[in-house]
């Protein structure tokens, strides 16, 4: 075994100040584009269905009981700020619906897509890799017995990635337009649960990329939940204002039922995607 120098010098890779700094910058988005491809290749993974929602929905049970704990607090304090926090908590417990349905939907299109084999694996479930609707869907497709994917942000104020994504298919990214570029490269079908700024951002970014023909017209963005949406977002003044046109408009499709969603999912996927064609099986 050869000795080193003891005046060699650090080979530029292996210095962690230049592999940090403003210069190696392009160094660093190219791992972030090479690790997943070398990851998803050998996987086998042929595409995704990514889940977005927000990361503050929580299970049916953890709702309930911050419910009960909101009461009983509200007899002994009896004043403004415990009403709010009755309030704020059977909001919760409305919306943990949103996360049983993300849940059950996981699991269905999980346990279908098994179904066609796994070389190469097809319509793996693909989240954000947090908690709320993020972990439902990995859980979902867990509990079916399939993997599935987690393509966590590296943030000051965020939770880690949540621990039901298949540990080979769990990333964590600097780069929000990196990790934008894996949720989009592979995906047939993007089903958009209620939530916020972050759900949004992801969600008109893939509806530009199909608008504007990045990302073919007939891969599926589904709307989840008309009741939360369609008091946040009117669709249909886009429309009639011309700043959409029907076209565009027809991108959009919704569902309020697992069921309902599962058979249009299936529906799209069999009629436009069942013949794979995606670069990562070369």
């Amino acid at each position: 075994m050869s000795k080193k120098h003891p005046n060699a010098v650090k080979l530029a890779y292996h210095d962690s100040r230049f592999m940090e700094s403003t210069a190696a910058r392009p160094v660093r988005i190219l791992t972030e584009y090479l690790d997943p491809l070398v990851r998803f290749r050998k996987e086998g993974i042929g595409d995704t269905i990514v889940m977005f929602g927000s990361a503050r929905i929580l299970p049916r049970e953890k709702a309930v009981e911050r419910l009960v704990r909101a009461r009983r607090a509200a007899k002994r304090r009896r004043n403004r700020a415990a009403r709010e926090e009755i309030r704020v908590a059977r909001n919760d417990v409305e919306m943990s619906r949103y996360y049983e349905d993300a849940l059950a939907l996981s699991r269905k299109i999980t346990t279908w897509a098994m179904s066609l084999g796994s070389h190469p694996r097809r319509f793996v479930i693909c989240s954000g890799g947090g908690p709320g609707i993020m972990e439902a869907a990995n859980r979902g497709a867990a509990e079916a017995g399939g993997k599935s994917i987690g393509l966590s942000i590296e943030l000051p104020h965020e939770q880690e990635s949540n621990s039901f994504i298949s540990r080979e298919l769990n990333f964590n990214f600097h780069y929000f337009f990196m990790r934008k570029l894996w949720f989009a490269q592979l995906a047939k079908a993007l089903i958009v649960f209620p939530g916020g700024f972050g759900t949004m951002d992801e969600l008109w970014e893939m509806l530009t990329l199909m608008q504007t023909a990045k990302l073919p017209a007939h891969n599926l963005v589904l709307i989840y939940g008309r009741r939360y949406w369609d008091r946040v977002l009117n669709w249909r003044e886009m429309l009639r204002s011309g700043t959409i046109n029907a076209r565009e408009y027809g991108l959009l499709r919704f569902s309020d039922s697992v069921e309902d969603a599962f058979d249009q999912v299936r529906g799209v996927l069999e009629q436009f995607h069942m013949k794979l064609n995606t670069d990562l099986q070369e």
